[in-house]
């Protein structure tokens, strides 16, 4: 019954919305980055490479070994042209990956596996 006392039909739906995703800005992320690895490998060189689109954002050079990494912000976040065979070839020459927060932890692994440590 509505407020009037007349018979009511009323229909239940439920809308489930989309939980919204805490997606971090990629500046920030790789400015943490940045500060996890100075901290990870003291006395480390680490560039932020702002020398030719689609070259890996850092480049990391510590005692005789370098690597690169490319910071996104999501594991699905888009690839600027020719990220993919920069990263793929860097990776042939010595270590380089796309990092994001969903690999972070198994990125870092592998680097510090590289890095001798």
């Amino acid at each position: 019954m509505d407020y009037n006392g007349r018979e009511e039909n009323i229909s239940h739906s439920l809308i489930f919305l989309p939980k919204k995703e805490t997606k971090m800005a990629e500046s920030k992320f790789q400015s943490d980055l940045i500060k996890e690895l100075k901290k990870a490998y003291p006395g480390a060189y680490i560039f932020k490479n702002n020398a030719k689109q689609g070259y890996p954002d850092l480049v990391m050079l510590y005692k005789n070994k370098w690597a690169t990494l490319e910071a996104k912000d999501s594991a699905t976040a888009k690839h600027q042209p020719n990220q993919d065979i920069h990263v793929e070839r860097m990776n042939e020459m010595s270590f380089s990956s796309f990092i994001y927060p969903e690999n972070k932890e198994v990125v870092l692994n592998a680097l510090a596996i590289h890095m001798g440590r």
